[in-house]
């Protein structure tokens, strides 16, 4: 058995013990609910809110690389990386016919790397890092949020969990380096240190 063959094989065994060997009534409710990204429509307007109040003239540039930051990782993974690594979801994997439980339609094709992961932790990346630098508060529970929703991808059938790791590491890197921009940006401004007082 080759390693691949072996990681392969792993990726399954998790899969497995999370998709179905884990499975709760309550679960089969709350883990479509986590994925649907209308439940988070009043996070999303919090930090809207916190832009426009917090973050003084440093608003736009926080908006805006907030929606570049998705904008690289959901085209990346969906338009470059699904195609071309080729991995079927599990749903869509003859080896699992028989013990996948159907949550959710199925929906596309290819798993690898998860976009949720990449989206969800691109933004706690570049807020979490940039949230800091502007005020010093470290928001521990975005990572938490991006992982709900990121291990709901697995119980619901759409996801291994190898998907999830790969789609963290590109949207953590996306995000860390967007915020580097904007912390650069941020830290060459004079005008700025009265609004820290205010984040």
């Amino acid at each position: 058995m080759t390693l691949v063959q072996w990681l392969e094989n792993l990726d399954r065994i998790l899969f497995i013990l999370i998709q179905h060997d884990s499975d709760h009534a309550i679960l089969d409710r709350l883990m479509p609910f986590l994925r649907d990204p209308y439940t988070w429509i009043p996070l999303y307007a919090f930090m809207l809110y916190y832009a426009i109040r917090k973050t003084g003239p440093a608003t736009w540039p926080f908006i805006l690389l907030s929606l570049l930051t998705v904008a690289i990782t959901d085209s990346v993974t969906t338009q470059v990386l699904k195609p071309l690594i080729g991995r079927l979801r599990p749903c869509h994997d003859p080896v699992l016919s028989s013990v996948i439980r159907e949550v959710i339609e199925c929906g596309g094709l290819y798993s690898m790397p998860s976009s949720h992961a990449a989206n969800h932790f691109g933004l706690a990346s570049f807020w979490y890092f940039s949230i800091r630098t502007m005020s010093g508060k470290e928001w521990r529970w975005l990572w938490i949020w991006a992982a709900a929703v990121s291990y709901a991808q697995i119980y619901v059938g759409k996801h291994y969990p190898f998907d999830i790791i790969a789609g963290l590491v590109m949207g953590c890197i996306t995000g860390t380096g967007i915020s580097l921009i904007f912390n650069r940006w941020w830290n060459k401004q004079a005008v700025f240190p009265k609004y820290k007082l205010m984040a």
